[in-house]
């Protein structure tokens, strides 16, 4: 595609403009700030009536969490004319968005799709979601954290209901801890000293593990830090990955990789790592809500972890940040997108469906604003007795970095970010040098795309 020519979406063209602005996760507060633009994307679907009250349909759910059609068989039990029946697809990026590409592009696909955050763009820019607010969106919005909702949400259209979030703790061995005299770190320095200590009350023990080809964590901390990477403005994407929030960051984890603070030889919740953790040679992990149950598969770890609030960036940036949160989206090849509103809003509000999420799925935090979980409020033998739920997690999820906005090329972003860790750890490239490189080729990426795009001077 070259640059200029307009992007397809549900049979329309997408204009230059209206295409630059989808991806927009923080719309409203954009819009405040004066980035209104002059179009904005058509709906790729003409409204559809609901079912008559003699009509009756099943509808389909294409997910990667195992035991969701439990949860289905709730809401099925309830409503006997609207029948949902969950098909199980790879993680979005090992395989099931591969899968859900091709069945739309054939003609077909799912009424629902579980859908990432951070892939939610790229769908829309396809024309492949249904614009949820022709169906009632607006009037749910206030069900949600609004932070995740915002992640949904571009100008006046919604392109997926918050289905699960990822806020930040630290995951930490009290034992371990105490043993080099150190409390949990209130800040990323205090956590490089205590990573320095226990390196050396053992020479075979680390603080944490630095994954070798996963961009996401740092992402997050940069997210935690202020970063910005992107930002629409007028007809181009602004691309800022190079700023002084990012570049503290990797600096931050180059000394801490050169300096032999973190362990590189394993990913987190590796089998590696699962069996150092159980040895004390792994003392903790800064991870999302959802890695409590992971976490509670350490072999004779009961009664040892703990949890406490994400360690921040001192003076700057924000108290948490987030790993991971996906969406339940209705897609363009739904016959019946009301109904499929109807049950994915049920699904993430109502307490039984929500509870019954975190039992035979373990799903992330809750997107809903008045449930958490019920099993989510109570005490936790494994992690000692504290309820870090309410202490740790429910205020995490309101010290977000909310200006932070996923692009429509965020996959290949990601990639290059990994790119970065990989040749960082095997050729000793600083991360300050190749996430430069990353800001360039991601420039480049947005105008393959057929996108405007520049690097913030």
């Amino acid at each position: 595609m070259r640059a200029g020519e307009p992007l397809r979406g549900g049979g329309r063209a997408f204009s230059r403009r209206e295409a630059l602005l989808i991806g927009l996760g923080a719309s409203a507060s954009l819009l405040l700030a004066g980035c209104t633009p002059a179009g904005r994307p058509p709906a790729t679907s003409a409204v559809i009536p609901p079912i008559g009250p003699r009509e009756s349909v099943t509808l389909t759910y294409w997910s990667w969490l195992e035991g969701l059609q439990d949860v289905c068989d709730i809401w099925n039990a309830r409503n006997p004319r609207v029948q949902v029946r969950t098909a199980w697809i790879p993680g979005g990026t090992v395989g099931g968005y591969s899968k859900l590409h091709a069945a739309l592009a054939a003609g077909g696909g799912p009424d629902i799709a579980q859908i990432e955050m951070l892939n939610l763009p790229e769908f829309i820019l396809q024309g492949s979601l249904v614009d949820l607010a022709q169906y009632g969106a607006h009037d749910v919005s206030d069900r949600y954290d609004q932070a995740i909702w915002s992640q949904v949400q571009f100008l006046d259209g919604v392109y997926g209901i918050p289905q699960d979030s990822g806020p930040v703790g630290f995951y930490y061995r009290a034992d371990r801890l105490e043993a080099v005299g150190a409390e949990p770190p209130r800040t990323w320095d205090e956590w490089a000293q205590i990573a320095k200590a226990i390196r050396e009350d053992d020479a075979d023990s680390y603080l944490e593990c630095v994954p070798s080809a996963d961009g996401t964590p740092f992402i997050s901390y940069c997210q935690q830090a202020g970063a910005r990477w992107f930002e629409p403005q007028g007809d181009e994407w602004l691309v800022s990955m190079t700023d002084d929030a990012t570049l503290s960051v990797a600096r931050f984890f180059d000394r801490a990789i050169d300096d032999d603070l973190v362990d590189t030889r394993f990913d987190v919740f590796s089998p590696a790592w699962f069996a150092a953790a159980a040895d004390g040679r792994i003392a903790a992990a800064t991870a999302a809500s959802w890695a409590d149950r992971t976490i509670e598969g350490v072999r004779d770890g009961a009664g040892k972890w703990r949890v406490a609030p994400m360690q921040t960036w001192g003076d700057r940036g924000f108290g948490s940040s987030y790993l991971g949160g996906s969406t339940a989206a209705v897609m363009t090849s739904s016959a019946h997108p009301q109904e499929a509103f109807d049950f994915v809003t049920w699904m993430t509000t109502d307490p039984e469906a929500i509870d019954a999420q975190i039992e035979h799925c373990g799903i992330g935090w809750s997107t809903s604003r008045d449930h958490i979980g019920t099993s989510r409020e109570k005490p936790s033998e494994f992690f000692s007795g504290q309820e870090y739920n309410r202490e740790v997690f429910l205020p995490a999820a309101s010290e977000q970095n909310t200006d932070w906005v996923w692009p429509p090329i965020m996959v290949r972003t990601l990639a290059m970010v990994a790119d970065a860790f990989r040749a960082k750890l095997s050729a000793g490239v600083p991360l300050v040098d190749s996430i430069a490189a990353a800001e360039r080729r991601t420039v480049q990426a947005f105008r393959d795309a057929g996108l405007d795009a520049r690097r913030r001077s």
